[in-house]
């Protein structure tokens, strides 16, 4: 990747920077994903206005806006249209200092990214609530990489996608050794490292070993009471993690599609990686897609995860489930919005497939369709929905 690829998400940014809310814009996104190389794209809009860039990771930056004053950040601010502040999460009192100044400097319009939702949300939550537009960016979405190189060109890497998923620096990497040691590199000094520091987690072998099992589930529903009991924890302790896990960006999960009918199953949930070179390297497999035993998994998981990037990258409110009946029935993914019940099977081959009876006679109003590999970029590009 040797040109800049542009994100789904950065005239929306521009239209909130611009607009006249005077909303702060809280940029989300674990590390790596590019935030830190997007944000030079936004300030380029506003380079005729003069702009501060404040870096967390830097203490006398970081001192400069932790005050509390107004008057101390009056000699920082002042005289600036645009404040940019990177990896905002290591800044002491973040979320105060950002009220203090979106109320006594109105007309400073304000940019903020952080690397994680669990330490940055919860220190800008409660102060900014009714004064911030939120983002979430994502490693490359196909609708991304599809506009940077056409559809011909995407799709012919279409299992480098499954296996090697989709952060910038994967696709930096000139040949498959080079991703798998950054991947590996990737899960020990974020997955390992970072998100433990910041949960403040004791064992983190059980995590580990609870990402592992959650890594080789993907696509089916998972009980968190046998992850407590193959792991030797309590099931309250399973959903701790499983929720910090989903705050770090690392999994989604997803519930069951219930109308309060006792035959339908919704209390499991289905886990999701939010990017498969991740899930990959965390169970130590980059085999081909043609030579593993897993692979109808991964097209689960690729098809739901592009499909997510999709909806929150163009700002479609839709809720996600999965759909079973104590029968044995099943559907892989429900898209509930706009009044509208759609169900969608996955099939890594080309086979036809029908709805399940009890579906149609259930949900009569509701559409269904297969996605494979001969239809599935309008599941994932923006361009057809």
């Amino acid at each position: 990747m040797e040109s800049y690829i542009s994100r789904s998400i950065e005239s929306r940014i521009i239209e909130r920077l611009s607009d006249d809310t005077g909303k702060i814009v809280l940029l989300y996104g674990p590390r790596q994903v590019g935030k830190t190389t997007l944000a030079p794209h936004l300030m380029q809009s506003f380079n005729k206005q003069k702009i501060l860039e404040i870096n967390g990771d830097f203490q006398p930056h970081s001192e400069m806006i932790s005050s509390r004053n107004p008057d101390k950040i009056r000699l920082s601010v002042a005289g600036y249209e645009i404040l940019f502040i990177d990896e905002a999460q290591r800044i002491p009192d973040i979320g105060i200092n950002l009220k203090i100044i979106h109320d006594h400097f109105p007309e400073i319009r304000i940019l903020v990214t952080g690397s994680s939702s669990i330490d940055l949300a919860n220190r800008v939550h409660e102060p900014l609530t009714g004064r911030a537009w939120t983002f979430r960016l994502h490693p490359f979405s196909a609708g991304e990489l599809i506009n940077n190189s056409g559809y011909l060109a995407f799709h012919s890497r279409l299992h480098e996608w499954m296996v090697y998923g989709s952060y910038p620096g994967v696709l930096q990497m000139k040949n498959s050794r080079d991703k798998e040691m950054y991947l590996n590199e990737m899960i020990n000094a974020y997955l390992f490292k970072d998100v433990l520091e910041l949960s403040g987690i004791r064992h983190s072998r059980k995590l580990q070993d609870l990402l592992r099992m959650l890594a080789y589930q993907i696509g089916s529903e998972v009980s968190y009471n046998e992850c407590g009991r193959s792991l030797g924890l309590d099931t309250v302790t399973v959903q701790k993690y499983i929720d910090l896990l989903e705050k770090s960006f690392v999994i989604r999960t997803v519930g069951g599609f219930s109308m309060n009918l006792r035959k339908e199953i919704s209390k499991k949930q289905k886990i999701y990686f939010l990017d498969l070179g991740i899930r990959n390297a965390v169970i130590g497999n980059f085999n081909d897609p043609g030579q593993r035993n897993d692979t109808g998994a991964l097209w689960e998981n690729y098809l739901f995860l592009e499909r997510t990037k999709l909806l929150e990258n163009n700002q479609i409110s839709k809720n996600q489930y999965f759909w079973r009946l104590h029968t044995g029935a099943e559907i892989d993914y429900v898209e509930e919005g706009g009044g509208k019940l759609s169900g969608f099977e996955f099939k890594y081959s080309s086979r036809k497939s029908e709805p399940p009876k009890s579906w149609a006679t259930t949900y009569p109003h509701a559409s269904f369709r297969v996605v494979n590999r001969d239809n599935y970029p309008d599941f994932i590009d923006p361009e057809n929905t």
